[in-house]
């Protein structure tokens, strides 16, 4: 199993913090560095950014939102990144959610299924450097009755196949990803719920495609935080549990609330959209569990983080993302060896 870091969304205030993180993961041999948009700042600058001060570490989109770009210009910005980087990018795709595609994009947050798959091919004709000519319900190149005629891509990207991931939570968009990505983005993962959520749904989809599991790159984001009160440190992301799990989208339309009642907290799941949708964040954050956040994220010393290593390995994992928590920089670097230490102590390096 490797390790990979995700910085989140650049201008948080901790900008220069977050290149060091990038630096010290690059020097510590971690194998990517992801990095998030969602409606500030944007994915591939931040990337290409990273990628000019590192050398080894690859840098990857978590997420390019689908409803932000037309797909071939995505092609071309993939392109550019893996020939600026000297081959280490990796395209990791999303839908984003129906609020900011529809609220932030004018894009109608329908099919998305559909569209992702439209999008998906297009994208991967692009960057092979095929004459794009597609007709499809969502999209249609060239269009028909006018001037444009098929075109293929100018620049020459590093390798012949640049790999695609597609973030997905729920069971039809994880086949869908086993089907037609070369890995899957995860978040919120409890290690002993993983195979029922996620693991089996994409195993289905890479059956569908005549494909096995080997190979296909499984990808979860999971908090670290280092320290011996575990209770403590789990307090830390109680926020960040409840934003996702009571606020990110609509009553109707949260992923993340509906992927913690499949984790067996379905009570506790409306409870806390209850009382975030209520304006009562506090409450919210004080009614998540202490086991899901301890599940879904890497808490106290070495040794219980390599002993939570090891069961993401076993669940299928094949690259750890972890996400260093700290109110310094020395803590969150503190955190980043950690996580090196843990994977050595577990046997994973």
């Amino acid at each position: 199993m490797q390790l990979g870091i995700n910085l989140g969304y650049w201008g948080a205030g901790m900008d220069a913090d977050n290149l060091a993180v990038a630096k010290e993961a690059d020097r510590l041999g971690y194998s990517v560095c992801w990095a998030a948009e969602a409606y500030g700042s944007d994915g591939p600058t931040v990337l290409a950014w990273v990628a000019a001060q590192t050398e080894r570490i690859d840098i990857g989109s978590a997420i390019m939102q689908i409803p932000a770009r037309q797909p071939t210009m995505t092609a071309m910005t993939a392109a550019t990144l893996d020939s600026l980087s000297g081959g280490r990018f990796r395209l990791g795709l999303g839908v984003s959610g129906p609020q900011v595609s529809e609220g932030w994009y004018g894009v109608k947050f329908d099919k998305p299924l559909a569209r992702t798959r439209e999008y998906v091919e297009i994208v991967r004709k692009a960057m092979s450097r095929e004459r794009v000519s597609f007709e499809g319900d969502h999209w249609t190149l060239p269009l028909p009755g006018g001037p444009g005629k098929p075109l293929k891509l100018t620049v020459h990207p590093e390798r012949e196949r640049i790999p695609l991931y597609i973030a997905a939570i729920g069971p039809k968009n994880l086949e869908q990803t086993g089907e037609i990505a070369d890995g899957a983005l995860l978040i919120f993962p409890a290690a002993e719920h993983l195979e029922e959520t996620a693991v089996r749904h994409l195993r289905a989809g890479r059956e569908k495609a005549g494909f096995t599991m080997e190979g296909f790159d499984v990808v979860p984001t999971v908090p670290i935080a280092v320290g011996d009160d575990v209770n403590g440190l789990a307090d830390l992301f109680r926020p960040y549990t409840a934003l996702y799990v009571g606020g990110m989208g609509s009553r109707k339309q949260n992923f993340y609330n509906q992927l913690a009642g499949r984790m067996g907290y379905e009570k506790e799941a409306a409870e806390i959209q209850d009382k975030y949708l209520a304006g009562d964040k506090d409450g919210a954050a004080a009614a998540v569990p202490h086991q899901l956040i301890d599940s879904t994220t890497l808490l106290g010393g070495v040794d219980r983080i390599a002993d939570r290593m090891q069961a993401y390995a076993a669940a299928g994992v094949t690259t750890l993302t972890l996400s260093p928590a700290g109110f310094t920089l020395d803590e969150r670097l503190a955190a980043l060896r950690a996580g090196t230490e843990a994977l050595e102590r577990a046997g994973l390096a």
